[in-house]
């Protein structure tokens, strides 16, 4: 699929959140897609931009970078949605507006060390491994309430959410029952004192279960920008 397609494949997304979002009895704009771009050149972003996307999520940091420079002209909001290693926190930090995937304290000090102090706090969402799965990242949902409260004390960055990963799941109920536990884990925590908003959850193939069970940013890749090319 060429970037040509993008303003169909983007309105048919919206429509289907918007679907979603009145069976829940929310509003639509409390849902936020956020285009997962990863392996997509600057013009397909450019062109989803174009068709009204302004959120985009990047997996690799290079990648990342490269694609920012090109579009340095648009107002875009740049999501970090990989795994992220120590030795690459600086740029993000410099970088990038959300990180989604925070699953340890190193990795959320040195991103609120290295943010310049005339940049907007940078937004982090705490990665959960729901399931336990060793091949996914995250934490623990016994280890979470000690995170979010160590996380939410750093300067220069503010702790938004959580984000999740569920096992992969073809039928609808199965798929929400994994994002009503992420959502109970953010009603937990802010039950406890905290201040969260954001519930990053829901990609091509189950965002209107996570639609239906609270998610705030729906991670859409696929049904917008049709198969990546081959991964690296």
């Amino acid at each position: 699929m060429g970037p040509q397609n993008l303003p169909e494949h983007v309105q048919s997304i919206r429509d289907r959140i918007a679907a979603a979002a009145a069976a829940a009895g929310r509003s639509v704009e409390s849902i936020t897609l956020l285009a997962a771009s990863k392996d997509q050149s600057a013009e397909s972003v450019r062109a989803a931009a174009a068709a009204g996307v302004r959120d985009f999520g990047e997996s690799y940091l290079q990648e990342g970078l490269d694609k920012m420079a090109s579009l340095g002209d648009l107002p875009l909001v740049w999501h970090f949605i990989g795994r992220l290693q120590a030795n690459k926190t600086r740029p993000v930090a410099a970088a990038f507006d959300w990180v989604h995937g925070i699953d340890r304290l190193r990795i959320a000090e040195r991103l609120s060390q290295q943010r310049s102090a005339h940049s907007p706090p940078l937004n982090l969402c705490l990665q959960v491994n729901l399931a336990g799965e060793p091949t996914k990242g995250g934490l623990s949902m016994s280890e979470l309430p000690a995170l979010a409260q160590a996380v939410a004390k750093l300067p220069r960055v503010r702790l938004r959410g959580l984000m999740c990963l569920p096992p992969d799941e073809t039928e609808p109920t199965r798929q929400r029952y994994w994002f009503a536990a992420l959502r109970r884990q953010l009603e937990s925590l802010n039950a406890a004192g905290g201040c969260l908003d954001t519930l990053s959850m829901g990609m091509s193939g189950d965002f209107e279960a996570a639609v239906l069970e609270g998610a705030t940013i729906v991670r859409i890749g696929t049904a917008l920008f049709g198969p990546r090319p081959q991964a690296k």
